[in-house]
């Protein structure tokens, strides 16, 4: 599959993000609780999983599937929001 620019700069914020999210875990190592931790791979899955949607969005053509995908990525910032 070709690179785009869009494509292209969604990988490179994945990057940047990760490397954060490893920073702060150095970080804070041994400082999180069980809970705190839970709810960090909750919300790094939902993270994955936006990215995921945001790119199949991007390569979907039929309406019926563009809607789907909308409804998921909408469910997905909803619970990252209820989250923060």
């Amino acid at each position: 599959m070709p690179w785009d620019g869009d494509a292209l700069a969604e990988r490179m914020e994945e990057a940047f993000e990760r490397q954060q999210a490893a920073a702060d875990a150095r970080a804070h190592r041994g400082t999180s609780t069980a809970e705190e931790r839970q709810r960090s791979a909750a919300f790094e899955s939902l993270r994955v999983s936006r990215s995921r949607i945001m790119t199949q969005l991007t390569l979907a053509t039929k309406p019926a599937h563009r809607t789907m995908l909308e409804r998921a990525l909408k469910s997905i910032n909803d619970q990252m929001a209820m989250d923060e």
